[in-house]
Parts: structure tokens; C-alpha cells; sequence
């Protein structure tokens, strides 16, 4: 199964988004859609799960959680907005790694793209970064990776451009 990781859309989706997720299976997003636009848009091109950002409000939090605990291809994934990073967690989401015990941790929120291993606690983490224009990142960026009998493999970083409209 291929998926598309994205996340902090800030209600901006780039149209080279389609083409990068045109060979996925499912899209995740890991919060702060900015617009149920954003949501409906994704929705209407594949599947797409997702957990809300701190940004978002009660439309986009009505539809989706918090947090996700999921099983995909014999992987235990879970997901939520504010996560921070290996040894540098969120208090909340490391009590959530504790009582899932997932294979893969993702989270968004601080725009900054990172894949590393938690020896601590057995997992992969992934951040997609921003792929919106909000924010302080220079790059806007997602993610794209194969799960497969309980294995991760094919982990691309794609870069979109640059953060901020030109005219």
C-alpha cells in the first residue's frame, strides 16, 4: 500500500500535490487542514484519514479526532497534530505511544520534516513538514512511503518550493 503524507496545509493545497499522490493508495494528513476545503479536496481524489491541528476549527474537528490508533499492512500506526520527536515528545502524545505501542508515530505541527527511528520506545516517527504557505518553514514539503507486510520502505521527502506566494 503507497501512501501520501502530508500536513499543515494552513488552507492552501498545491495542485502538484494530485500529481505526487497520483500512484498512493490513501492520503494522511496529519492536522491543521486551515479549511474543510482542503479535507473535501483530498477526499474527492482518495481515501484520506486524518486528525484535526490546533488550527482548525469546528467543522474539520466535527469530522475528524485527535488522534488515530489504526492498523495498515500489519503496521500499528498512529497519528495526532502535536507530537514532537523522538526523546523530545509531547507529553500527551508520548502517553499515547505508551499505551498503543505503534510500529509508526506520525504528527505534524512544527513544520519541520524529520523520519527517524525511537530506539526507546521501537517505533518510526514521521513528520511531513508544511506543505502550506503559514508558517516559518523555507521549504514546503510531504512525504511518500510504502507499508507492505508489516514493513516501511520507499521513504521520499518531496520538496514543493518555496514557502510564501510570489506574484
Amino acid at each position: 500500500m503507497r501512501i501520501g503524507l502530508l500536513s499543515d496545509t494552513h488552507g492552501f493545497l498545491d495542485e502538484a500535490v494530485f500529481a505526487y499522490f497520483a500512484h498512493c493508495d490513501e492520503i494522511w494528513h496529519a492536522g491543521d487542514f486551515g479549511s474543510a476545503t482542503i479535507l473535501d479536496q483530498l477526499k474527492a481524489f482518495k481515501p484520506t484519514v486524518g486528525v484535526y491541528g490546533n488550527i482548525d476549527g469546528q467543522e474539520i474537528r466535527s469530522e475528524l479526532p485527535a488522534y488515530l490508533n489504526w492498523e495498515r499492512e500489519g503496521v500499528q500506526v498512529l497519528m495526532t497534530h502535536i507530537g514532537g520527536y523522538p526523546g523530545n515528545y509531547d507529553r500527551r502524545a508520548e502517553d499515547l505511544i505508551v499505551s498503543y505501542k505503534p510500529d509508526l508515530f506520525v504528527s505534524g505541527h512544527s513544520h519541520i520534516l524529520k523520519v527517524m527511528r525511537d530506539v526507546k520506545f521501537g517505533l518510526l516517527h514521521m513528520n511531513p513538514g508544511a506543505c502550506g504557505h503559514h508558517g516559518w518553514h523555507k521549504t514546503r514539503t510531504l512525504l511518500r512511503f510504502t507499508i507492505d507486510t508489516g514493513k516501511i520502505s520507499g521513504v521520499e521527502a518531496v520538496e514543493l518550493g518555496p514557502r510564501g506566494r510570489r506574484s
